[in-house]
């Protein structure tokens, strides 16, 4: 580890500052599933709030796991079990978001946390997966710890920056979150099929188009909400169901207070005397 410290100053050069935009951009489109997983066990939470909180906290232990594992890639990597182990844990989110889709009543698929700190681990050790397929493709493309470390650096600040966007899409677009795990099953599967025989994993290409092709169906279809505009305020309807005008009238009039209070006329005439 300190050898490849070392080194970085005597590697840098015009080759990485070509090569670095590349690998950035890499990372940002190979960081969208990841992004929406861990938005999605950022709902877990209560308040937006402690959404940004478990995010900014959460991913920044991720970057120090993702730079550790950087720099112990070329020891980490010899052993197979690391990649199944992070392989079964994301299959395992694919698996249980699945079925709890099943559930109708179901407003969340995942986890649900009581504090904050009970979701930065997850959040922390889910992107520890997801950079065991995306440092072994960074790897692929450079040996150069310059290219790799700074490139991992700027995919997390791209990454905290999406899974903030995704929170709020998830709830914009029907489809998006399906999408964002069936891409997490691919990277899953990806790993596996790099522990059985590493030619048989596809080209960089052929991820991002698939990627791209999944999230166009993801982002295709808006969560539908039907709305009246009634006296400039809007009304969000249940059911899809139109109420009448005179609904409308009886939500909208104001309430008209009888007095139970009631004198008698008689009271106030004078009384005459003879």
């Amino acid at each position: 580890m300190l050898d490849r410290l070392l080194d970085i100053s005597a590697n840098f050069g015009v080759d990485t500052l070509l090569l670095l935009p590349v690998l950035i951009a890499l990372e940002a489109v190979l960081s969208a599933d990841n992004a929406i997983a861990l938005a999605a066990i950022a709902q877990g939470l209560d308040s937006e709030a402690m959404q940004r909180r478990a995010l900014n906290y959460g991913l920044l232990i991720a970057f120090v796991l993702r730079v550790g594992l950087i720099l112990t890639a070329g020891w980490v990597l010899q052993f197979w079990q690391f990649e199944v182990m992070g392989a079964a844990y994301l299959l395992w989110l694919v698996f249980k978001h699945f079925t709890a889709a099943s559930d109708d009543d179901a407003e969340h698929h995942g986890p649900r946390f009581a504090t904050v700190l009970q979701a930065i681990p997850v959040i922390a050790f889910t992107d520890l997966a997801f950079s065991l397929d995306s440092v072994t493709t960074a790897l692929a493309l450079s040996k150069d710890m310059v290219v790799i470390l700074l490139g991992g650096t700027i995919g997390i600040i791209t990454l905290r920056f999406m899974a903030g966007l995704f929170i709020r899409w998830l709830e914009e677009f029907e489809h998006l979150e399906d999408a964002g795990f069936v891409t997490v099953a691919f990277v899953g599967i990806r790993l596996l099929v790099r522990v059985i025989d590493s030619t048989l994993v596809p080209p960089e290409w052929v991820m991002v188009a698939v990627i791209a092709a999944v999230f166009a169906w993801g982002f295709s279809k808006r969560t539908e909400v039907t709305e009246v505009e009634a006296t400039g305020e809007t009304a969000h309807l249940a059911n899809g169901k139109v109420p009448t005008v005179a609904e409308l009238e009886a939500q909208n009039s104001p309430a008209v207070e009888v007095s139970t209070d009631q004198k008698d006329p008689t009271a106030a005439m004078p009384l005459q005397q003879d």
